[in-house]
């Protein structure tokens, strides 16, 4: 099949109307926020699913299946990080960081493991035992995906420059991973520094390869979820099924019991957002629909469709249940809204283009 269609009515190609009164640029920003959050709460009921399962319990997913939808860790951590980049912008530094992650997650009660990805609990654990920043990224989990879920905002602060993108999320990084996770991390945030200044999903793909080692783990799964993302849809008797199975297959390891890899999980992710030529609705059901951590792979394919499309291609219905988040993972981000963070750091560049 030549494309997948996705939620009928829903802009999502090149030039599509946007939201009247706002910018263009404020759209994309705001795309990439919501649609990081959008695909988070989309995909959370299916994490850690095989797509049997998902078939079994739901048929296919296309759309939310719980009745209060809402972002995890992974629409928290990305609050916590858009607002430590609007504090300090351009001249954050590891230091930043780490007196953040003490000030606002490790110093404060237990309370704050709820929810938390391994590699957070890690990071915690190892700063509450007064280890610092590289050493503190030195646990079980350093190569997860915990970085790229919260990637998206250094795309929206760095938008058309995916180097400094990648740049910025590194440093943010080097508190909590290492290695591939580094490198995941800046993959999302080059693709959707990227996507905010084109419309060519192609143009994502190639900046987030621009950032990483070409002999890493990160850059193989990447090409070989985007080539079957390319490939997939065009076979004559191609269906959802058939694509979703095609990318999935290219990059996950059978058997292997941890799903919050990154380069398995931003692989999937650049893989669902290719196959569906960045039209937001397909990437991100595609991502859910293929399991695994379907919260992450959703939210990272959320943030690329929505930078390049805009808030204006995210269905109606699905935007509206963006709300303030609850800060179960993180209270000191409770109240807060990731439209807020997006207006924030867009208003930054704003000021950066301008001097």
């Amino acid at each position: 099949m030549a494309e997948v269609p996705g939620v009928p009515g829903a802009p999502g190609v090149p030039g599509a109307p946007g939201v009247p009164g706002v910018p263009a640029a404020l759209d994309r920003a705001r795309g990439a926020m919501v649609g990081l959050t959008v695909g988070d709460a989309l995909g959370a009921p299916a994490e850690n699913m095989k797509p049997s399962q998902i078939r079994e319990r739901w048929g296919r997913i296309e759309g939310f299946v719980s009745d209060d939808p809402a972002g995890t860790d992974d629409t928290e951590y990305a609050i916590f990080s858009g607002l430590l980049l609007a504090e300090h912008g351009a001249a954050l530094t590891v230091a930043h960081v780490e007196a953040a992650w003490h000030r606002w997650i490790a110093d404060l009660g237990e309370g704050s493991f709820r929810g938390a990805g391994f590699s957070e609990r890690g990071t915690l654990e190892n700063l509450r035992r007064g280890l610092a920043a590289p050493i503190s990224a030195q646990h079980r989990h350093a190569w997860s995906d915990g970085l790229a879920m919260r990637a998206a905002p250094f795309g929206v602060f760095a938008a058309g420059r995916p180097a400094e993108a990648a740049r910025l999320v590194a440093v943010d990084g080097t508190v909590s991973h290492e290695g591939e996770g580094i490198h995941g991390g800046r993959a999302v945030a080059a693709g959707v520094a990227a996507a905010l200044v084109s419309d060519d999903p192609e143009s994502v793909v190639q900046a987030a390869l621009s950032v990483v080692p070409a002999n890493s783990w990160t850059s193989r799964s990447l090409q070989r979820a985007v080539s079957a993302g390319r490939r997939a849809p065009l076979r004559p008797d191609a269906t959802r099924l058939s694509v979703e199975r095609a990318v999935r297959s290219s990059v996950v390891v059978g058997g292997y019991p941890w799903t919050d890899l990154a380069p398995e999980a931003v692989g999937l992710a650049f893989g669902a957002f290719t196959a569906a030529r960045g039209r937001f609705a397909d990437a991100v059901l595609t991502a859910v629909n293929m399991g695994r951590d379907a919260d992450t792979t959703a939210a990272v394919a959320g943030a690329l469709a929505g930078a390049l499309r805009g808030e204006s291609a995210i269905p109606g219905e699905w935007a509206a249940a963006v709300r303030p988040v609850r800060g179960t993972c993180l209270p000191a981000v409770a109240g807060r809204h990731v439209r807020e963070i997006a207006d924030r750091l867009a208003a930054h560049h704003e000021q950066q283009e301008a001097s």
